[in-house]
């Protein structure tokens, strides 16, 4: 059984107090309230012991990519720390959303009309009325999900008058090899001209960069836990 050692679990708090003070200074730099910007720490495969530290550490948001591992490890832990908020950040399956929702506080990955309505029809079913981000694929890259800009005023509309869903944000993951900062851009404008105040948005590499055009959360991993176990 792995277990975090003393010098990890050190490593681990020192590394949450240089992101939370870069994403504060960078805050700052843009005249921006820094507790207005969350730290959404990503957790996948990474071990439980690992994220006990960071419940020790005082810290309550956390994303997963997928159902099936968070259904492995969150459990247990939202019962010991009920004010645990966490987040689905990866692509969600229909035939996951019954779980999803059981399990997730926040589900970002809204990214398709079928899985708008499978999710409206699992959280009436549940009584749970979460709130959801709405994915754009700002960079248009055809493997990735995610709406596409051109059409997500129309989509985010649908889930909101149409399928009564509580969107309160959007996120985005900007292709790789691109500049971030007008995919940030993007993101805000769509955002604004909706009356939505999240953006989910920015990285272990571009978080400050996120922070400057506007980012509510941020999500990290690799930058807070270490290297991740293999899949």
């Amino acid at each position: 059984m792995d277990t975090a050692s003393s010098s990890s679990t050190s490593d681990i708090a020192d590394n949450f107090e240089e992101i939370t003070g870069r994403i504060h200074k960078a805050a700052e730099t843009w005249a921006r309230v820094p507790g207005d910007v969350d730290l959404i720490a990503v957790s996948k495969r990474q071990p439980v012991e690992a994220i006990e530290v960071a419940l020790s550490l005082g810290h309550r948001h956390f994303g997963e990519n997928r159902v099936q591992e968070a259904q492995e490890k969150w459990p247990d832990l939202k019962a010991r720390y009920p004010d645990i908020e966490l987040h689905l950040i990866g692509p969600l399956q229909t035939n996951k959303a019954k779980d999803a929702v059981a399990l997730f506080d926040v589900i970002q990955t809204v990214d398709r009309p079928k899985l708008a309505r499978v999710l409206a029809k699992e959280m009436t079913a549940a009584g749970r009325h979460l709130p959801v981000y709405i994915q754009v694929n700002t960079g248009k890259e055809e493997q990735k999900a995610g709406i596409f800009p051109e059409d997500a005023d129309n989509f985010i509309i649908e889930c909101r008058e149409g399928l009564g869903l509580n969107v309160i944000g959007l996120m985005c993951i900007p292709p790789v090899e691109e500049q971030p900062a007008p995919h940030f851009a993007l993101l805000g404008k769509i955002a604004a001209r909706n009356n939505l105040a999240r953006l989910s948005m920015g990285m272990s590499a571009d978080f400050e960069t996120a922070v400057q055009f506007g980012a509510t959360s941020v999500r990290v991993g690799t930058a807070l836990f270490g290297a991740r176990s293999a899949p």
